[in-house]
């Protein structure tokens, strides 16, 4: 066994990748980002009882949420760019060192024991010693399980206060529980009843952090608003930008302003289609193709430069090798990085290009139905259903991914009866968004919450309902069925565990680090339930 990976739902054999990643991961890049995640622990060490002594350092708390939403599936895949950041880990390790004990700390033994001279191949090796296979052997399945779920919960939410942070919005509460979280994973006395405690403690944690990402994204570009999304393409140059990064699109549609290229968003960037601020710019004109699995088809395919701003990125081919560009924190060898803000070269690669030649059919999806749109017409949905218009409700939403079964979301929404109401959100959608499924009175009988970004939405819905209703969520008649597929995920997941959210259905696999032992926890607390069938699942949910 060269590596041991199994943080995604796409793992070898549903156990774990031994030898390379089913993502596209190879075994040194796994091994550095086992030890980026060790390096973490490290600092938060530090962190965690500096706090206690009255001293913080932001820096470096930025850093420990860099440095995790780094390892998340599909997003930096490039050994000499994970280098950079063990080496910065390195020199942030010595500040926080030197801090601590000038603030009266007792000697701390370091984790962390490299430094700018190590190789990438130093550094591969340190990572083989601190693995998960390690963390198994240590700690036994079940409890490594548990680690490795609230390690993985960790990774999920780093992603959402990244994208907080650069839109201004920070908590320092929220960096506390990274370092006390980190530090609590490295203690040797961890039990089954505290793991699984500070498990439903990060999903609470969670809920702030998305409410801060909700804060930054409407504060800046205001609430979204039910918008057409043309999906055919527009005769022209073209650039297509996929992620999740809000900032970095305003900034490519600033800087392509007037120079008669249009943008298109791919995967996650859909929903930026129905903020004011975004959709003002008139060269915005659309989406192009699906899901983030989907890309190697279609980036082969589009006729112009693509951005990628945060995970989601797969071995890019060489059709489009030179033009496909990164920025942020994802990264694939030998793509070129944009560091520095400044896209020009994606600019200059789509003008270079072919463009469109010719207009495609004009065909439309509407997203925008967040928290605020949603309950600007409360009223109507309340009524609608305590006249009986409206039955039931369900929230599908999540990933999206390669491994066959998925289909059976296409499925389930085809199955939904015409008086009830699908919530969805993140790149799942592109499973079902097209279908025509009419309205309720005039309400949609599909609404586009957003990103998996958008949780928080979706929450908000959640709870106002309930409110409305005198009850409280498990009281709604709202059904929750959930795919997923890497951590952030996880997160939104041990969120909904903390609103004490029964009976939410998971799927299309069960996460291999939940053992069976864990899993009988979960359930007997949680009620979560695996899907079936569609038709199954929709008989029992119903009745």
């Amino acid at each position: 066994m060269s590596m041991f990976c199994y943080q995604c739902e796409q793992t070898s054999k549903g156990t774990g990748c031994e030898k390379v990643g089913v993502c596209g991961k190879d075994a040194q890049t796994a091994a550095l980002q086992d030890l980026l995640v060790y390096a973490s622990k490290g600092l938060a060490r530090y962190l965690h009882r500096m706090r206690k002594l009255g001293v913080t350092d932001r820096q470096a708390d930025q850093f420990v949420c860099e440095a995790l939403f780094t390892t998340i599936t599909n997003v930096n895949f490039d050994p000499q760019r994970l280098r950079t950041l063990l080496i910065k880990a390195s020199e942030i390790n010595v500040r926080l060192k030197a801090a601590y004990e000038k603030a009266g700390g007792e000697a701390l033994k370091s984790f962390i024991d490299w430094d700018a001279s190590s190789s990438v191949e130093d550094l591969e090796a340190r990572g083989l010693t601190v693995s998960i296979v390690k963390s198994k052997e240590k700690l036994g399945d079940d409890a490594a399980g548990l680690v490795e779920l609230l390690t993985y919960g960790l990774k999920g939410m780093a992603a959402y206060a990244n994208h907080a942070m650069i839109l201004g919005q920070e908590d320092d509460e929220v960096y506390a529980f990274f370092s006390d979280a980190l530090n609590f994973i490295t203690s040797d006395e961890l039990t089954a009843d505290s793991l699984v405690a500070k498990n439903l403690e990060c999903g609470k944690v969670n809920i702030r952090v998305m409410e801060l990402l909700s804060i930054a994204n409407t504060g800046t570009y205001g609430h979204p608003v039910p918008t057409q999304v043309r999906i055919e393409p527009l005769k022209g140059k073209a650039i297509l930008i996929s992620g999740h990064d809000l900032k970095d699109l305003e900034e490519l549609l600033k800087q392509t302003e007037g120079k008669g290229i249009n943008v298109y968003t791919h995967g996650e960037m859909l929903p930026c289609h129905g903020y004011p601020e975004l959709k003002k710019y008139s060269h915005l004109v659309g989406n192009y193709g699906g899901a983030w699995q989907d890309q190697k088809k279609e980036f082969d395919a589009f006729p112009g430069a693509i951005l990628m701003t945060t995970n989601c990125i797969q071995k890019p081919r060489d059709t489009y090798f030179d033009r496909i560009f990164t920025c942020g924190l994802v990264a694939w060898p030998g793509v070129k990085h944009i560091s520095d803000g400044d896209f020009s070269p994606v600019i200059e690669a789509a003008l270079a290009a072919d463009g469109f030649a010719e207009d495609g059919a004009d065909k439309t999806i509407t997203v925008g139905f967040g928290h605020n749109a949603v309950l600007g017409v409360a009223d109507k949905i309340i009524e609608a259903v305590k006249s009986g218009a409206i039955k039931h409700f369900f929230l599908v939403g999540g990933c999206d991914g390669a491994k066959p079964g998925r289909n059976y979301y296409t499925e389930f929404v085809e199955a939904t009866p015409p008086d009830t109401v699908i919530l969805t959100l993140a790149c799942g959608k592109y499973r079902f968004n097209k279908l025509e499924l009419g309205d309720i009175g005039g309400i949609p009988r599909l609404l586009d919450v957003g990103q998996c970004n958008d949780a928080y939405s979706a929450v908000k819905i959640a709870m106002a309902l309930a409110e409305a209703f005198d009850t409280d969520v498990n009281g709604l008649p709202l059904s929750m069925n959930i795919s997923w597929y890497e951590q952030k995920a996880v997160c939104i997941l041990l969120s909904l565990l903390h609103l004490g959210i029964k009976g939410i259905r998971l799927g299309p696999t069960l996460p291999a680090f939940i053992t069976p032992a864990v899993l009988d926890v979960l359930v007997e607390n949680f009620d979560i339930k695996p899907i079936t069938t569609a038709k199954e699942d929709i008989q029992a949910i119903l009745g």
